[in-house]
């Protein structure tokens, strides 16, 4: 045997200096950087200045902590849409911005105060408005790097905040539309009220949680009745608010419910039948000592009872009627319903209705005043030991004989305040309201003569439609995605009680309104409210005080006429209002329409579901009532993430986990890839192992990228073959490119993120790595570089790249642009391109499908045979297929040895006996020793010596 030479410096194997390790976490600053340096946003813009427009608002989130895991996911969403938006050639602006008043910041300033023992009501408003500020300020800068560290590309140095004087001013003159609309009144109804904030709630502001509360049984006495046997008789109560007895006024009856007359004990009871049983149990006994039978319809009408504190005298020796109430059911309790009329939006209507007031005896900070009774300056009235049977309410009631039963083992589910986590009260009190079912009399709104116009968005709204109308009709003509979107915020508008504007606090937009003291009515003044505007767009919300109070009234006006409202905006109203000072206002010209633009102005909202009840609902109040149409034409919800194992994140179970550490230890490109892998429009999870997966599935990415940079090196224009000379392999890729190429945009267009990476993921993996770079890598390694095979392999190669970079741009954005720098050093962000164009090839794609599923049985057929050390690898496989199998160079396709046609429809395999080329490794019987070349290697060694002996 010839003594062998080394042919491995003949073969043209890839070359990169892009590493297979990311080192993400070190490299990403770096990249982010560069993007700084160059203002990559604003070259962006630039780029796609008069393209057809794409408008994502972004939804502020409060300025009041960290990231959090919600807010990366959000955000890198909003960052999809838009990114892939601009990819297919639009004007896709990012401008982030931040809800800075409210609650959220208040109550922190507040924290802090309380740790040095100071009262928040003894500091000047303006230095406390000054502070929550400087608050909301300091935590906007943080969050704002923080969001920057993702990758998420916006104009980051112009965000819009609520807090800005022009911002606050906006939202100022937008409440006053409302005003000069006639679409506000002032009215006292129960409300959601926090007694800890001393504050009125939105439903948006109020969670619920179960507790355990004290149930009771009350025994009012009947005084009047027109059956005279009723008369003495005690009407039977149950509640597990023992607070509000003291509040009562009336009892309701069902009107339809069958109530029973039954003696106990001596005394005779009033209840429902059906209810009897459950009444029974709480008392401690098994059955009533005597029954009456039924009650007549309507039996109860007319009948008056006494409160069981009666002999004090006063509110509470007041007659209490029994009235019908079409709200009482037989579900729980006796069937008879105590009436507070401050504390139940139910009590307030009926007894309204039948000339009954409110008394206010709960005050702001859940007290009872301190005129009320034996309870006077008690409370508060959320506190579980107030209520207890032990405690103040049920002893007197005890001590009166009202009280019949009483256990503290009820478990419910209660409304909290979802910033102090407190309980909330329902609470009468005045506050500003939005009318949901008052006719809208729009500022663009043609004459009263005409009976309906369209709105700007389409819709067709009568003269007479209310705010609830305009609302449902603009629900209908949105997109939802995911569409149950649609009957979720359209069951919570349909069913909404009035919107409550106002709020008893310091830190907000003050609702500016002057109320005439004698008539109780606003000051609806043109001139006024402009000097108003004016101000607060001067100075803040600082300027909304007595000094400046007479100069906005001006010369036509006394202020000893006027009461100065000193309540600010709900802060949900802040936020509903940005689409009017984010996308009208000219601050930010990227994002105007053109002139003349109606209807909604930005083309998507994007935020968690829970905002179907916030900011996507009074964004569309807010603006149905301004401008008679939705602010959005589509609404993309995602849900909330989970613990690995499906648990809700919380501090005190110790499962939060931080985006921050995330990008830390894995890298933004991970996170991101994460976020968009999952179904994001359900709950979904994130751990340890699924961000394991992540990286397995990045790094396979990552890969794809490595080995096209490796394959492509030295690769130029003049290499390149026409799709019409390509191999059918070739043009049978480049047909599975287009239909990814579809995939991917159909996805875009659907906001179907998860179909995205899973697609762009499984093409890379399977039709690439396991398949088309598999089988070409022997051309490759091996073939001359004239050869027109590897010169179409290669073409091929570097559409792919073309189009997989782009294709990874918006999902992995540091790597995307580390392999783009990596091909062509020092040029342009690959964020600036836009959406391939990929060359259009036709085959047989069936055959090729029976080509691949023949490869993967033939691959199942030599495995055994591997393991069993019978053979080195499949080119020592000599392979037999069915004679029915598509004619192709099979062995190419196969990787194997020679491939022959067999009468049976099974593959077999056996070991060849040909010998192996010393260069390409292929076993051919063209080869006459091992080690020596076989025809095709021979000619490539020797043109390659050729070059060098020349």
């Amino acid at each position: 045997m010839t003594e062998q030479r080394d042919f491995r410096p003949t073969v043209f194997l890839p070359k990169t200096d892009f590493p297979m390790k990311a080192g993400l976490p070190q490299k990403e600053p770096g990249i982010l950087a560069r993007w700084q340096e160059a203002d990559l946003y604003r070259r962006l813009r630039e780029t796609r200045a008069g393209a057809e427009q794409f408008i994502l608002h972004d939804g502020p989130p409060y300025a009041n902590g960290d990231m959090h895991i919600g807010h990366a996911l959000n955000h890198i969403l909003k960052d999809m849409v838009c990114r892939t938006q601009s990819l297919l050639g639009k004007d896709a602006p990012y401008v982030p911005g931040w809800d800075c008043h409210g609650l959220p910041i208040e109550w922190k300033v507040e924290e802090e105060y309380r740790k040095k023992k100071k009262n928040k009501d003894e500091i000047p408003p303006k230095e406390f408005r000054a502070e929550c500020r400087a608050y909301a300020q300091k935590w906007v800068d943080t969050q704002r790097e923080q969001l920057k560290r993702l990758g998420i590309l916006g104009d980051w140095d112009n965000p819009y905040l609520t807090m800005d004087f022009q911002a606050e001013a906006t939202i100022v003159g937008e409440l006053l539309k409302f005003a000069e609309s006639g679409q506000l009144y002032r009215g006292a109804k129960p409300v959601m009220w926090s007694p800890v904030e001393k504050t009125a709630l939105a439903e948006a502001e109020v969670e619920y949680e179960d507790i355990v509360s004290t149930q009771v049984d009350v025994a009012f006495e009947i005084v009047e009745s027109q059956v005279p046997e009723l008369v003495g008789a005690y009407a039977v109560i149950w509640t597990t608010t023992p607070w509000t007895i003291p509040v009562n006024q009336a009892l309701a009856y069902g009107p339809e419910v069958e109530y029973v007359v039954s003696e106990i004990d001596g005394r005779r009871f009033v209840y429902a039948l059906q209810l009897e049983q459950a009444l029974l149990a709480r008392l401690g006994r098994e059955s009533v000592d005597k029954g009456f039978g039924l009650l007549k319809a309507n039996a109860l009408a007319g009948t008056i009872a006494r409160h069981p504190m009666h002999a004090l005298g006063g509110f509470f020796a007041k007659p209490r009627p029994l009235l019908a109430g079409d709200f009482v059911t037989t579900e729980s309790g006796t069937g008879l319903v105590h009436m507070a009329p401050d504390h139940g939006e139910d009590d307030f209507a009926l007894c309204k209705a039948n000339g009954i007031e409110p008394v206010f005896a709960v005050l702001g900070d859940g007290k009872y005043r301190d005129d009320w009774g034996w309870l006077g300056g008690q409370g508060s009235v959320i506190n579980p030991k107030f209520n207890a049977p032990d405690g103040p309410i049920c002893e007197a009631l005890r001590e009166a004989g009202g009280l019949l039963a009483a256990s503290a083992d009820y478990k419910h589910s209660y409304p909290h305040s979802w910033r102090s986590k407190a309980k909330v009260i329902y609470r009468c009190t005045p506050q500003w309201f939005v009318p949901m079912d008052r006719p809208v009399q729009l500022p663009h709104a043609k004459t009263a003569s005409e009976k309906s116009w369209e709105n700007e968005g389409g819709a067709l709204i009568h003269d007479h439609a209310t705010l609830r109308e305009i609302a449902v009709g603009a629900i209908a003509q949105t997109r939802f995605v995911p569409e149950k979107g649609r009957n979720r915020i359209g069951a919570m508008v349909e069913g909404r009680p009035d919107w409550v504007l106002s709020r008893q606090r310091a830190w907000g937009v003050p609702i500016t309104l002057f109320v005439n003291r004698k008539t109780g009515q606003y000051l609806d003044d043109p001139a006024v409210n402009a000097r108003i505007v004016a101000g607060i767009r001067a100075e803040g919300v600082d300027a909304w005080d007595d000094e400046r109070a007479q100069a906005y009234l001006g010369e036509h006006y006394r202020l000893e006429d006027y009461e100065r409202v000193t309540d600010i905006l709900d802060v949900w109203f802040d936020s509903g209002s940005t689409h009017a000072f984010v996308l009208e206002s000219g601050r930010w010209p990227d994002l105007l329409r053109p002139e003349g633009w109606s209807g909604p102005r930005a083309d998507l909202y994007l935020e968690g579901s829970d905002q179907h009840r916030g900011w996507f609902q009074s964004s569309l109040l807010e603006s149905c009532a301004t401008r008679g149409h939705a602010p959005y034409k589509a609404v993309l919800t995602h849900g909330f993430t989970m613990d690995q194992k499906g648990m809700k994140m919380s501090k005190s179970l110790g499962n939060t986990i931080s985006p921050i550490d995330l990008m830390r230890d894995y890298g933004a490109d991970i996170l991101r890839l994460w976020a968009l892998s999952v179904d994001f429009t359900e709950d979904h999870r994130i751990g340890k192992e699924i961000l394991q997966g992540v990286a397995d599935q990045y790094r396979k990415l990552r890969n794809t990228f490595r080995y096209l940079l490796g394959a492509l090196d030295g690769f130029d224009e003049a290499e390149k073959v026409a799709v019409a000379e390509m191999p059918e392999l070739e043009r049978y890729m480049l047909v599975l490119l287009e239909k990814l190429d579809a995939t991917l945009k159909q996805a875009v267009a659907d906001f179907d993120y998860n179909t995205y990476v899973r697609a762009l993921s499984e093409f890379c993996n399977e039709d690439l790595s396991a398949f088309f770079f598999d089988i070409r890598k022997d051309c490759l390694y091996c073939d001359a570089p004239s050869d027109p095979k590897r010169r179409a392999y290669r073409t091929v190669l570097d559409v792919l790249f073309h189009a997989l970079v782009r294709y990874a741009a918006p999902v992995l954005v540091f790597t995307s642009e580390e392999v783009w720098q990596s091909r062509f050093p020092g040029s342009d962000s690959v964020h600036l391109l836009v959406w391939p164009q990929v060359p259009v090839s036709t085959v047989d794609v069936d055959r090729w499908a029976e080509l691949r599923n023949l490869r993967i049985a033939v691959n199942e057929a030599i495995e055994p045979l591997r393991r069993e050390k019978v053979l080195g690898s499949g080119l020592e496989a000599i392979v037999t297929v069915p004679e029915s199998a598509p004619q192709a160079d099979l062995a190419e396709l196969f990787i194997t040895g020679t491939v022959a046609r067999g009468q049976g429809e099974d593959v077999t395999v056996t070991r060849t006996d040909d010998h192996k080329c010393g260069r390409c490794w292929r076993h051919l019987p063209e080869v006459t020793e091992d080690g020596a070349l076989c025809a095709r290697c021979e000619d490539v060694v020797a043109a390659i010596d050729a070059g060098a002996a020349a």
